[in-house]
């Protein structure tokens, strides 16, 4: 029997197995789970405007369905490429009748993040007054494409991808609904939860194409299941250990400088369906862990390649993450700042109760200057190098020295610097 009774014998199996319930949503147990926020904003019988923030094929439409039905409003629908002011002018009169006979209006907006900024300022005052209840979706961040005022009066809810216990779930929904088994092997049935990518509508939609296309009685190995939906499965799974090796090989032919074997796993990964989001995270945390202020440049890199993959998507963004993981390979290499860190961490933990020399300590109330605070600091522009030499650590602990800049790159120049203050300061402690 289908989980969905409004869904036709012959609509799609997606439609087919939308839950009737919170609790029957796959994936998003943070939000209706037994504890889930959702479940508890709808307990109270007042949820406010929402936008849902996730991939796609998680569940956003079907759980703002599900929350008209158990506040019995009216569901309205529409998508934010197709509508225009105009329409939303309508729709928020529609609402207000609805309002005055005493109904209420969820208004749920897809791909609300395609409104410009005129289109939703126009949500505001039916928001505020109560005409509407929005439910928007996106797939984009929503800090960066919807206006502040928006954002202000709605709680941004955050959907996950379907990882692949959620989605085997789904199949054996789906099994149950067809009455019969998927006629995949072990393997081919894997990777079919691989090629949806955390989206289950997509699985859904490619199991119904397996369904109908493979012959009764035969079964498909994972090839078989790759040449009949026209789709490569990935060559490893996110959240196993192919993932961890691939990435830790990219790491270290970059922090090794070797910017060919770096491309090559690069261009292994982002072919598995690995997220480029990660992938430039690990390369940001490269810049800073191998490379440091040997080419203070190489964390702008990886910065500014994460800025041109987010204005120009996948796959034209992809060339991004390969220039900079060139750039980073060829960089001269360091770990001071890393090692100086870990070592100023361990000092934390060892030493995190000393209070530092009053010298250096501001004096806002006439007690603490009484106290000493303040007293004998030299303001280093003051002096002739703009170098007081003075002592900046507890007196407890002594001066100590952390970074130890290498005789490559710009450390090199940083060294000379320190080498000279410390000449300086030799000169001028007592």
């Amino acid at each position: 029997m289908s989980l969905f009774a409004d869904a036709a014998p012959d609509a799609p199996l997606a439609e087919r197995l939308r839950p009737q319930k919170l609790q029957e949503v796959a994936g998003q147990g943070h939000l209706v789970g037994e504890d889930g926020l959702l479940l508890r904003l709808l307990a109270s019988g007042h949820f406010g405007s929402l936008i849902f923030w996730g991939p796609p094929g998680t569940g956003k439409t079907t759980v703002a369905r599900l929350l008209a039905q158990g506040t019995r409003l009216d569901f309205i629908q529409v998508s934010a490429i197709f509508t225009g002011v105009a329409d939303l002018k309508k729709l928020f009169e529609e609402a207000r009748q609805r309002r005055r006979a005493g109904g209420g209006t969820l208004l749920f907006v897809d791909e609300i993040h395609r409104f410009n900024k005129a289109q939703q300022d126009s949500f505001l005052p039916v928001m505020e007054d109560g005409t509407i209840t929005l439910v928007g979706a996106t797939t984009e961040n929503p800090s960066f494409e919807l206006n502040s005022a928006l954002l202000s009066r709605a709680r941004v809810l955050v959907f996950q991808a379907l990882d692949a216990a959620a989605l085997e779930a789904l199949l054996v929904r789906a099994e149950g609904e067809m009455a019969q088994a998927l006629p995949l092997d072990g393997a081919a049935r894997a990777g079919l939860i691989a090629m949806a990518d955390g989206d289950g509508r997509a699985l859904l939609s490619l199991a119904e194409d397996v369904w109908r296309l493979v012959p009764q009685g035969a079964r498909l190995d994972l090839a078989g299941l790759g040449k009949l939906v026209q789709r490569r499965a990935p060559l490893y799974d996110k959240g196993q250990d192919q993932h961890y090796n691939l990435v830790s090989a990219l790491h270290k032919c970059v922090r090794g400088s070797d910017p060919d074997a770096a491309l090559y796993y690069l261009a292994r990964m982002l072919a598995a369906g690995e997220d480029p989001m990660f992938v430039l995270r690990r390369l940001v945390r490269m810049a800073s862990e191998d490379i440091g202020l040997a080419d203070p440049q190489a964390l702008g890199m990886a910065i500014a390649a994460r800025d041109a993959f987010e204005f120009l998507g996948a796959p034209e963004g992809e060339l991004a993450l390969a220039q900079a993981t060139i750039y980073l390979a060829t960089a001269p290499k360091s770990n001071a700042a890393y090692v100086a860190f870990k070592a100023a961490q361990g000092l934390a933990r060892e030493h995190g109760s000393l209070v530092p020399p009053k010298t250096i300590l501001n004096a806002p109330t006439g007690l603490m200057r009484q106290e000493g605070y303040g007293a004998g600091y030299i303001y280093d522009h003051d002096t002739q190098e703009a170098f007081s030499g003075q002592n900046y650590w507890p007196e407890a602990m002594g001066r100590r020295e952390l970074y130890e800049p290498v005789e490559r790159g710009f450390e090199r120049d940083i060294k000379e610097r320190l080498d000279y203050w410390k000449r300086l300061r030799g000169t001028r402690e007592t």
